[in-house]
């Protein structure tokens, strides 16, 4: 296949020079953040006899947090019972009216009213299942739907193989809950059991010379299953009433410390989606016998004999619940362990949201330091028993954050379809080719604080490459130290930041995340870029890259020559094409495969572009003209600048007779235009390239803006990195 490589330059901008930029892409959508700081606790009342108790009034209820009392500001009673006795269901529920869609908002027809309806997800995690258990737990749900779903009953299905599926969106329907039900087969599983750590004692005897490592792969696993929950209660946040996911599942075992940032994240996005977990480890009750099930092979050491195996099964199998009881305790649920009876998580879940008041209060800690906060209900009467959560944990800022939350920070924005503006982010690109099929793309800026925070500076970048939108073929992921001079007196600064990727001609999509690691403030910048096969073109030429700047060059991490790096000086693209008046243009371009044949003798500026000089001046015109080879190529190239579609300015002819970069059969033009005869105002920049022994020719045009120069105190220009 052929290959491009190409140099991606993505240029983050502050907002006052990004507005001046010409040509802005206009965003399709927009992010606006809303934080929603109410924290909603669900609290169920008993008597004595453990009836519900259900006419107290918010005035009864008193809330703590971490013992200091805080005030209710909603209260709300939700009655799920009523619906028994108050007739037929609303239409937008029940009958031939579509679903909810609470699940698929792209089908939303109508507003599900979860007034006063009890809502339960059926989450199975069919990864990693053996087929007894798929048939188990999918029996166990058909047996609640034919023997004991109420009317208020609002049933969905969600299932997790080698993805996540929403099988069913919430229905009362019980025939259309019954037949998603039976589509699930005992195949549904896809092998993603945890592995082996390495160590071949107690495992199953497999005739094999080693035993494979498998813990990062068990470390993903668990994540996995965690961003999946994740990812539903994000989605069930939509509504404020109580939900209930019962996850059926065969265990999740974490690795140290590795996971529990994704189970931190799962229990805070329950929590602040009101949803209580019921996790039912479908295994039931099981017996561990020293030498090993009798479906695997015997056990490979003296673990069989010594009890070793027996105590690892059962250390196993108590981690494996571990995190399932933490995902019910801090999420308010239950957790069911250890029990052939599947039909009781069904029974507590109803039981649990028959009848509920919701309490809700805006913190009087407003730290975001991401810490436990325990919880305390009290009612003025003593003779009622209340059940509630235990506490929740706070929101975390970006300073709290750790180092894999943070990285998991970044990689959401990136995978997010509205980008975040916090940071003002442009980014441009340019190709370059390296032989017959191989290119190079090229940018990248950020506004920057106080000069006082140099040494801790930071920023990270993030970016992908989509074929066609679809197929990622190419990441970036780097962090950058930014080196400030101490006396520099500026509140923003421009950072630029070039990097490559090894593509292959045709269309992508490009996507670049910064964050700014002082504040945490991010922002995004997404864009198409098409890859040409310059095979299929008369004149082979290479974008046009201007700049205002030339800068001693630095290791690249891009492989292969850069071809911004000319006699070890780089030239800094301007991605915005804005310049001022004090300042000199520079454009390079490059032109492939010119054709060769017998030239005229050359003009006395031949070649003075394609060896990186400066537009042709009077002493060069004094030189004596060099004699051109025999058969050597012939390319024209001058700079017009229009304005109104009116000429009012055009460089000399420069002409070059040699190849000069052999080994990418590349002329490679730099030109070097002061700008002090210009106006201020938009002109339009025109390159001409003429291949004189082809007859073949290309006018590419850049708009420009060309300002009035800075005062001497403002900021100098940004560096480029």
């Amino acid at each position: 296949m052929n290959k491009a490589l190409a140099i991606v330059a993505a240029t983050l901008l502050a907002v006052n020079v990004s507005a001046q930029a010409p040509q802005q892409p206009q965003q399709p959508q927009y992010r606006v953040h809303v934080t929603s700081e109410l924290v909603l606790v669900n609290v169920v009342v008993r008597d004595k006899k453990g009836n519900l108790v259900r006419d107290l009034k918010k005035d009864d209820f008193t809330l703590l947090e971490d013992g200091k009392r805080q005030s209710i500001s909603s209260f709300d009673f939700e009655n799920v019972d009523e619906l028994n006795t108050a007739g037929a269901a609303e239409a937008t529920v029940s009958g031939t009216a579509p679903d909810g869609a609470l699940l698929r908002p792209a089908e939303r027809t109508a507003a599900l009213n979860a007034r006063d309806r009890r809502l339960m997800l059926l989450f199975f995690d069919f990864s990693g299942m053996d087929p007894e258990q798929i048939d188990r737990s999918v029996d166990a749900a058909k047996k609640f739907v034919q023997t004991r779903m109420q009317a208020a009953d609002l049933i969905a299905l969600v299932s997790l193989a080698t993805n996540m599926r929403v099988d069913l969106d919430f229905t009362d329907d019980k025939t259309k809950v019954l037949s998603a039900l039976t589509s699930y087969t005992s195949g549904q599983g896809q092998g993603f059991d945890n592995g082996n750590t390495g160590s071949a004692e107690g495992a199953a005897e497999t005739g094999g010379a080693f035993t494979a490592d498998d813990t990062d792969y068990n470390t993903f696993n668990a994540d996995r299953k965690l961003l999946a929950l994740q990812s539903i209660m994000q989605t069930l946040g939509k509504i404020s009433q109580k939900k209930a996911i019962i996850y059926f599942s065969n265990g999740v075992s974490q690795n140290g410390v590795d996971n529990q940032s994704a189970l931190r994240a799962a229990t805070a996005s329950a929590v602040k989606a009101n949803v209580s977990i019921y996790p039912v480890d479908i295994r039931g009750l099981q017996a561990f016998p020293p030498g090993g099930e009798a479906q695997n092979a015997s056990l490979h050491g003296q673990s069989a004999y010594n009890g070793a195996a027996v105590l690892n099964d059962l250390s196993g199998n108590a981690a494996s619940q571990e995190t399932l009881s933490t995902l019910a305790s801090d999420t308010g649920g239950k957790a069911f362990f250890d029990s052939n009876d599947f039909g009781a998580v069904f029974s507590q879940v109803q039981k649990d949201s028959s009848a509920y008041y919701v309490l809700g209060f805006t913190s009087t800690n407003a730290l975001k330091d991401g810490r436990f906060r325990h919880l305390k209900v009290q009612l003025n009467r003593q003779d009622l028993k209340l059940d509630y959560r235990s506490g929740y944990y706070a929101g975390r800022d970006f300073e709290h954050l750790n180092r894999a939350d943070r990285e998991q920070q970044i990689q959401d924005e990136l995978a997010s379809e509205l980008s975040q503006t916090d940071v003002a982010v442009y980014a441009g690109a340019a190709y370059f080719r390296q032989d017959d099929s191989h290119y190079y793309l090229s940018g990248s800026q950020i506004p920057f604080v106080q000069a006082k925070d140099k040494d801790n500076a930071t920023i990270d970048v993030i970016g992908e490459v989509r074929a066609d939108g679809k197929f990622a073929v190419g990441h970036l992921r780097d962090t950058v130290k930014l080196a400030l001079d101490s006396a520099q007196q500026v509140r923003r600064k421009n950072v630029q930041y070039n990097t490559g990727f090894l593509l292959a001609p045709g269309s992508y999509h490009l996507k670049f995340v910064v964050r700014e690691n002082q504040s945490g403030r991010m922002g995004s910048f997404e864009t198409d870029v098409q890859i040409p096969d310059l095979r299929k073109t008369p004149l082979r030429m290479s974008s046009v890259v201007l700049s205002s700047q030339r800068v001693p060059a630095g290791a690249k991490k891009t492989s292969g020559p850069h071809p911004l790096v000319q006699d070890q000086t780089e030239l800094v693209p301007n991605i915005t094409h804005v310049f001022t008046q004090d300042q000199h243009l520079y454009l390079q371009y490059e032109v492939y495969d010119a054709a060769r044949g017998k030239n005229p003798a050359p003009s006395s500026n031949a070649n003075a572009a394609a060896n990186g000089a400066n537009a042709p001046s009077n002493e060069a015109a004094k030189a004596p003209a060099p004699k051109a080879p025999r058969d050597s190529v012939r390319v024209l190239t001058s700079i017009e600048f229009l304005q109104g579609g009116v000429k009012v300015y055009e460089s000399k002819a420069v002409v070059a007779n040699e190849v000069t970069a052999p080994d990418r059969k590349a002329v490679i033009f730099q030109i070097d235009l002061p700008l002090q005869a210009l106006k201020p105002g938009f002109y339009v920049c025109q390159v001409n390239v003429v291949d004189d022994v082809a007859g073949n020719f290309a006018f590419p045009r850049s708009p420009i803006l060309v300002k009035e120069p800075a005062p001497q105190s403002a900021a100098k220009s940004p560096a480029g990195r």
